[in-house]
């Protein structure tokens, strides 16, 4: 049996993953209340976990043993007292209402990554970022646990989906260049077609413009990205102040960066585009703002 010292060890664990490996996610998940932080923490270490075998140096076939093994662990966490993320991880879902089954479809979009699957149109785009990010999405929700999960459950998850896949879909628009340098095209073929768009590096390891036709698929997508948030933010009024304000402060951060490629889509053709920290912590303090109805009701 797991002491409470040793919990509050593998939680520590999981803090301090988020801390050092996700700068976008801390600055939302520190506007959580401690319990709800550290399951969200939990989470999001052992996703991390997933994530790190999928990009790491493995050989091929041990990166799908891995993953196997990471399908066995999630199923029941509890099974593994010896390892601090799982401690905390089955802690977290006996606490909350965690959907453990959606790191199955984490893992399936890690294992569409090694079988070097690529995306003709957006529907087949869109269940890559529903695997990957979107899951995600569903299990973050197990911890935020509105009422409106157990009264909509349906609805409310599907907000938490496209709030997934918008965020996604920001990720693959800033990684372009870095993913066609490790050999991965995720924007949809029918996309580059429509735009007579051929993804090519040049010599200096910058993308390839295409005389502005790379710039108008960024921008394109970008604006399907756009209309998906317009859909998965309206799961923030369904939240409590504190979990919207993290979940506000996460998405914010990712539409913010947004904004900035679908404005300058070529400050992505060399580098990774990132927001500065001022730019961060601004939108985090936005999303915490609380409602003065909420305030009053004590929520």
């Amino acid at each position: 049996m797991t002491t409470s010292t040793e919990l509050a060890a593998a939680y520590a664990l999981c803090e301090q993953i988020v801390g050092s490996q996700a700068k976008n996610f801390s600055y939302g998940i520190r506007l959580l209340p401690g319990p709800k932080r550290r399951a969200l923490s939990a989470i999001y270490a052992f996703a991390r976990r997933v994530d790190d075998i999928g990009d790491g140096d493995l050989p091929h076939d041990a990166k799908l043993a891995g993953l196997v093994e990471t399908r066995r662990q999630a199923e029941h966490p509890e099974r593994f007292p010896e390892d601090p993320v799982l401690v905390a991880l089955a802690d977290a879902a006996r606490r909350y209402p965690i959907d453990l089954g959606a790191f199955g479809e984490l893992v399936d979009g890690c294992e569409m990554d090694q079988v070097g699957t690529t995306y003709q149109s957006w529907d087949e785009l869109a269940v890559y970022c529903r695997n990957v990010a979107g899951s995600v999405g569903r299990l973050s929700l197990g911890v935020f646990n509105p009422p409106a999960l157990h009264t909509e459950p349906k609805q409310t998850e599907e907000l938490a989906d496209k709030l997934g896949l918008a965020l996604q879909l920001t990720n693959i628009l800033r990684d372009v260049r870095e993913d066609l340098q490790g050999g991965r095209v995720y924007l949809p073929r029918k996309t580059l077609d429509e735009f007579e768009c051929e993804l090519k590096l040049r010599q200096d390891g910058t993308l390839d413009p295409q005389g502005g036709k790379l710039a108008a698929v960024m921008r394109y997508e970008a604006e399907r990205a756009e209309s998906l948030y317009a859909e998965g933010l309206g799961l923030l009024p369904l939240l409590d102040w504190r979990s919207r304000g993290c979940c506000g402060a996460l998405s914010g951060i990712y539409h913010e960066l947004l904004k900035v490629i679908a404005a300058q889509p070529e400050a992505t053709f060399g580098q990774r585009l990132s927001l500065p920290a001022k730019t961060k912590l601004a939108v985090a303090a936005r999303a915490l703002r609380p409602r003065l109805s909420d305030v009053r009701r004590g929520r």
